[in-house]
């Protein structure tokens, strides 16, 4: 038990190790489990994007109806 335990907190994905691309790449890719610390990583970086990697974001929000628009806190 304490085994899968382990191995589960591990298992997690760390998105702050991604870089703003790749993040922008796997939007609509990301497991259900792992969609609340992704959406936190992509709020954080949202305003530090470049305005090629908001062209990009938007791009992809656009191709993935799924998923909910983060709404810029600008």
């Amino acid at each position: 038990m304490f085994f899968l335990l382990v191995v589960s907190v591990f298992a997690k994905e760390n998105y702050s190790q991604m870089s703003t691309q790749e993040l922008i790449e796997i939007i609509g890719f990301v497991d259900e489990k792992d969609k609340v610390s992704f959406q936190k990583e992509l709020e954080f970086r949202i305003p530090k994007m470049s305005s090629f990697e908001r062209e990009q974001y938007e791009k992809r929000l656009n191709e993935t109806p799924e998923i909910k628009v983060i709404e810029d806190e600008e």
